[in-house]
């Protein structure tokens, strides 16, 4: 019943859609089938926070992660906040229940000999298909665009005599993002095939067969093709590309100062992601090279 009248809240004072409203129902029956299982004495009004703290163990134990659990957390908190103000219960039981912490999972990255086969040792051809890929390979890894920033550029953003890129990122903020003499030759040879298949030099960068602005998921389907090629990587996105080139500049003595404006990061904070993995790389490394490691 009281479960019945949370989910009609969600449905018709919160207009939550129907895909949302069943993920509330799932977490609470399982909650309920969970009293019930342990005590059948046990309800939804006598449950205290050490049940709810016993419920996440039982998660735990049966390998739910971290972001699952705190999902379900939610969903009960919200619950109880509901019963609570419609006094379905004397007292918040989830109030102050803390979830399990999330690990930070390392970004994925490629080693620069990785790079250099998929950018140096690939039989590249001169037709449009070819220039645009590795063009669009070099891009991110030399600018640590994000996908949708890619996709986003237009042939004005090109500033060749200040050698320069107008990027816009998240919020429409935009940037300017530096760029160097290997990227500027692959640039200028992309616009000559560009112009020589469409015959104009405006507009969209990067244009698809049919002369479209290319769009993210074309992109992410080019760049795991060519990943697939010099990686084992589980993970082979256009977003392995940033972390890769975030993993460059601060392994040759780029500032995590620097590396956060290049990227578009709102807070240091979360550039320092890359010192845990350049870390991790370290380890590994000593542990491989040195005899009694």
């Amino acid at each position: 019943m009281m479960i019945d009248r949370f989910l009609d809240y969600l449905r018709f004072e919160r207009n939550m859609s129907p895909l949302t409203v069943q993920k509330y129902e799932d977490t609470l029956r399982e909650f309920e089938s969970y009293l019930h299982n342990r005590d059948n004495g046990l309800s939804l009004d006598s449950v205290d926070t050490d049940l709810i703290r016993d419920w996440m163990e039982s998660l735990m134990d049966k390998g739910n992660i971290a972001s699952t659990i705190n999902g379900k957390l939610s969903a009960l908190r919200s619950f109880y906040r509901f019963a609570l103000k419609r006094k379905l219960v004397s007292r918040d039981p989830a109030h102050g229940v803390v979830g399990p912490k999330k690990t930070k999972v390392l970004p994925q990255f490629l080693r620069e000999g990785e790079m250099d086969r998929l950018l140096d040792d690939i039989d590249w051809s001169d037709n449009f298909k070819d220039v645009r890929a590795r063009t669009i390979l070099i891009l991110f890894y030399e600018s640590g665009l994000r996908r949708a920033e890619l996709v986003g550029l237009d042939v004005s953003d090109i500033d060749f005599d200040a050698m320069l890129l107008k990027v816009t990122g998240k919020r429409n903020k935009q940037r300017i993002v530096p760029f160097g003499e290997e990227l500027a030759s692959q640039l200028r040879r992309y616009l000559e095939v560009r112009h020589q298949r469409f015959g104009f030099d405006n507009g969209a960068l990067f244009l698809s067969d049919k002369a479209q602005r290319m769009n993210g998921e074309q992109v992410y389907r080019l760049v795991k093709h060519y990943l697939s090629m010099v990686s084992t990587l589980k993970k082979r996105s256009p977003h392995v590309l940033r972390h890769t080139f975030a993993t460059a500049m601060l392994n040759n003595g780029a500032g995590l100062e620097v590396i956060k404006d290049l990227l578009g990061h709102e807070s240091v904070g979360t550039t320092e992601i890359y010192t845990h993995a350049t870390f991790e790389q370290l380890k590994r490394v000593y542990n491989k090279a040195h005899p009694r490691a």
